[in-house]
């Protein structure tokens, strides 16, 4: 974040200064990816950290003090500067700060005589800051889903009955190291045949089995920015009712990515996906939104969803996920990532969408 963005942050919500306590937006103001807080104002720009990160801290904010906090406490370094700085309306993040940090910074304010200063709940509005992706933000995020892509292309090769949805998970998470990924961007899921009926669903010690779908839906961070992706395959022979729903999804997809543009509404992108599920008779299956926004976390904002009035711009990087859920029997999930062009949008996972089946008597499964 810039220093004209800040300026615009402090004027619209009328602060006089900013205590951030979140990872992601420590990282994205000024780079800061450890323990701590950071305290922007119009005058300064203070990292407060312990010895465990005070060498990162300097080589990560070149513009920031950066101050180790001691003895004196771990606040004593915020109440000075809202001193020195005159500060009466200070912004947090509500989201980001717990019941027991707020209650202990009030605690530190009253110590110090600080009783005048209002403390203002600020989360959407600095969250909001980060959904336009630069053009380095982009690449990063182009750089994690290809690491997804390898993961992807490697699974299939070794996907077999008897396999268990743990294994899966592992395999893959294996994979998405190997191939450069810093850590994981959520909990790995691996759900096959009744359990591919849950979209969260925690991958079991239930083995695979010819007949059943499986769905995996898996990401990685690189550089702190995070990929996400999911494909359904069937273990065996596909049948007619799962043929099926799969082309339902892949339809509502496609009909998707062809419609997104900058302009329109989230809500009315959802509805893109969302009435060829419907018109296909599925629709009290599909029970989650199309998609989110991701980037420093996993789920940020706007969404594709029935109940998302923003406008879509371009920069923002938004996953695209049908599904259709049909309790006891499976569900169908594919999800890929695209940035929002100046006249559409740029689809960057490349795996294969095709119905894969893994056919456990080909060679290379056995």
């Amino acid at each position: 974040m810039g220093k004209e963005m800040e300026e615009r942050l402090f004027q619209s919500l009328e602060i006089d200064a900013l205590l951030l306590t979140g990872t992601p937006n420590m990282r994205y103001t000024v780079g800061f990816t450890g323990e701590g807080y950071v305290y922007l104002s119009r005058k300064h720009r203070i990292v407060v950290t312990d010895a465990r990160y005070t060498a990162a801290a300097r080589e990560e904010c070149a513009d920031c003090e950066i101050v180790e906090w001691k003895k004196d406490g771990y606040y004593a370094t915020l109440t000075a500067f809202l001193q020195k700085d005159g500060v009466k309306r200070l912004g947090f993040e509500d989201s980001a700060m717990t019941v027991a940090f707020y209650n202990k910074l009030n605690h530190s304010f009253a110590e110090k005589g600080l009783r005048d200063v209002i403390c203002v709940p600020v989360q959407d509005k600095v969250d909001f800051c980060r959904a336009v992706k630069t053009e380095e933000e982009q690449n990063q995020i182009r750089r994690a889903e290809a690491i997804g892509d390898a993961a992807f292309s490697r699974i299939v090769e070794q996907l077999r009955p008897g396999l268990t949805e743990k294994q899966v998970a592992a395999l893959l998470e294996f994979y998405m190291k190997e191939a450069g990924a810093d850590a994981l961007s959520f909990d790995t899921i691996a759900a096959s045949g009744y359990h591919s009926a849950m979209p969260h669903a925690i991958p079991t010690d239930k083995k695979l089995k010819e007949g059943e779908f499986l769905t995996m839906d898996f990401g990685c961070r690189y550089q702190g920015y995070c990929s996400d992706m999911t494909r359904t395959v069937v273990i065996g022979k596909a049948d007619a009712r799962q043929k099926e729903m799969y082309e339902i999804v892949l339809r509502a997809q496609q009909t998707a990515l062809a419609g997104i543009r900058p302009g329109l509404t989230g809500k009315e992108i959802d509805a893109l996906a969302r009435d060829v599920i419907e018109e296909a008779g599925y629709g009290k299956y599909f029970t989650h939104s199309l998609g989110h926004s991701l980037g420093l976390e996993i789920h940020e904002s706007p969404n594709f969803s029935s109940r998302e009035e923003r406008l879509i711009e371009t920069g923002m990087v938004i996953t695209v996920e049908p599904g259709i859920y049909i309790e006891g029997f499976g569900g169908v999930r594919i999800e890929d990532v695209v940035i929002i062009t100046e006249d559409g949008c740029e689809n960057i996972t490349h795996s294969p969408k095709q119905i894969i089946e893994i056919e456990k008597e080909k060679e290379r499964y056995r």
